[in-house]
């Protein structure tokens, strides 16, 4: 059957294996299925929920750009573009903020965490979030949406305000309620220095990460200074237990050779870690560098990048645009 698939991406600078692995990867494969429509945004936008220096923001959104192109993600399959671009998106989650409630926001997990404590000090764009990422995927009438379990309660959120809506304004169907897709495998890549915690670009280490632009020799180097124990290899999956760092590695090597770890466990079961960090660090560097060289090469033409999200921008301005102006007719403007 085939799908009409939303998805963004915030343009923090300096993507690394887990975003590449837990989001990019699984947006080529969704692309190349056949009949799939893909939208893919960098959702700029919601990157100043928190202040960004804006010379950095710029750069950001070329980088995380070309990480798609340079992953495979095509401007010739894939709609490709910023969401600032498309000011649709702003008025529709005008509109949809109207809908929705302060009790479902209230909800939201993820603000309370990024808040903190002093949440009072926190942006008014934090705390209504949700209702743009509402906006961006309703505006395409997208039936699917890959998203981490961080982002499945936001999923929620765009399912009932497109129910709300529907029902309070007499308007079965206009907008679509869309299903979560959700990564079964490998969604979540852990720090290659505790395996308990996600792997990101704020830990201060740059050894606890692989970063989509470091060299072939940083990358075998961060491999074989990852943590592991001193027990052996395991022998199968019970043996992972309690061995969060272990099971991490397995995982990656998983995901990019595209078997199931059961398989990579009975493929390495008789070796030591020396020997199956090597291959670790081979499919590593093979998958990575090539995707780390094209994105150097791609972020020196910022024109290209930039004509390419103009041109996606275009495309998406089109779908999200005659959206609005029905929603407008709906509400009464």
């Amino acid at each position: 059957m085939a799908k009409k698939i939303f998805s963004g991406v915030q343009p923090t600078g300096n993507l690394h294996l887990g975003n590449y692995i837990g989001a990019i990867k699984n947006f080529v494969d969704l692309q190349n299925k056949k009949d799939n429509q893909c939208i893919f945004c960098v959702v700029d936008l919601h990157a100043i929920t928190v202040r960004q220096d804006p010379k950095e923001l710029k750069n950001n959104i070329r980088e995380t750009t070309a990480a798609f192109l340079a992953s495979g993600i095509e401007p010739e399959k894939s709609i490709i573009f910023n969401q600032s671009l498309v000011p649709a998106h702003s008025e529709g989650s005008w509109i949809l903020g109207c809908v929705a409630r302060m009790g479902w926001l209230n909800r939201m997990t993820q603000f309370k965490e990024k808040a903190g404590k002093d949440k009072e000090k926190a942006s008014i764009g934090l705390y209504i979030y949700p209702v743009l990422m509402a906006a961006d995927i309703l505006l395409y009438d997208a039936t699917h949406v890959p998203v981490g379990e961080d982002q499945k309660q936001h999923l929620e959120l765009s399912r009932d305000i497109a129910q709300k809506f529907n029902l309070d304004f007499k308007s079965p169907n206009f907008f679509q309620t869309p299903e979560p897709l959700i990564q079964k495998n490998f969604a979540r890549i852990m720090s290659l220095k505790d395996g308990k915690k996600k792997m990101s670009k704020s830990d201060p280490s740059d050894l606890s990460r692989i970063n989509l632009k470091d060299t072939k020799d940083e990358i075998v180097n961060k491999i074989k200074k990852a943590k592991t124990d001193n027990e052996d290899m395991p022998t199968d999956e019970s043996k992972l237990n309690n061995r969060p760092e272990i099971e991490n590695l397995l995982s990656i090597y998983s995901s990019l050779s595209n078997q199931n770890i059961k398989n990579t466990i009975e493929q390495f079961s008789n070796k030591n870690f020396s020997e199956f960090k090597a291959q670790l660090a081979d499919i590593v560097v093979e998958i990575i560098s090539p995707i780390s060289e094209e994105i150097k090469r791609l972020e020196k033409d910022t024109q290209f990048i930039d004509d390419i999200l103009l041109n996606g921008s275009q495309k998406a301005e089109k779908i999200a645009k005659l959206k609005v102006e029905k929603l407008k007719k709906i509400v009464g403007f």
